[in-house]
């Protein structure tokens, strides 16, 4: 019986993981909140699954914010590009349901998030921060 206590105490040690993954050295997480009025002509492409929105507003993520509606759910990814810091040329286009940095071209999807057609040089890349989007009638609140 010992023995099998043991064992299993060994098992549950040797599955434990320190790996949390990497935080993004170049974006800073701040803390914000926002209101998207579906309602309201501007964020109107947000009713069709598919479309997406730019929203700049001051204290609204680090460069900005893009809301997608992906058809199952809304998500809302950070403006700026996850891969360097932000500098003139960080904050990425929105390119349909693309985000694109102008400073090396990279590519990210706005349904995922992630990094379209990554480098095979053996750097690390990031993907987009995602905030929190929760969706209470035609408000959807943004947050992190």
């Amino acid at each position: 019986m010992r023995i099998i206590k043991l064992f299993t105490l060994c098992i549950l040690l040797l599955s434990c993981s320190n790996d949390q993954g990497q935080r993004n050295p170049y974006l800073q997480e701040i803390g914000f909140r926002f209101e998207v009025n579906l309602n309201l002509p501007l964020y109107s492409p947000l009713t069709n699954p598919g479309n997406a929105v730019y929203i700049g507003a001051q204290g609204v993520g680090v460069r900005g914010v893009f809301v997608m509606n992906t058809g199952f759910a809304y998500r809302a990814f950070e403006a700026s590009c996850p891969n360097h810091s932000p500098s003139s040329c960080s904050t990425t286009q929105l390119e349909g349901q693309t985000a694109v940095c102008a400073c090396e071209g990279f590519e990210y999807s706005l349904f995922t998030g992630q990094q379209l057609s990554v480098p095979q040089d053996g750097n690390r890349y990031f993907n987009m921060l995602e905030y929190r989007a929760v969706q209470s009638g035609n408000i959807i609140t943004i947050s992190n």
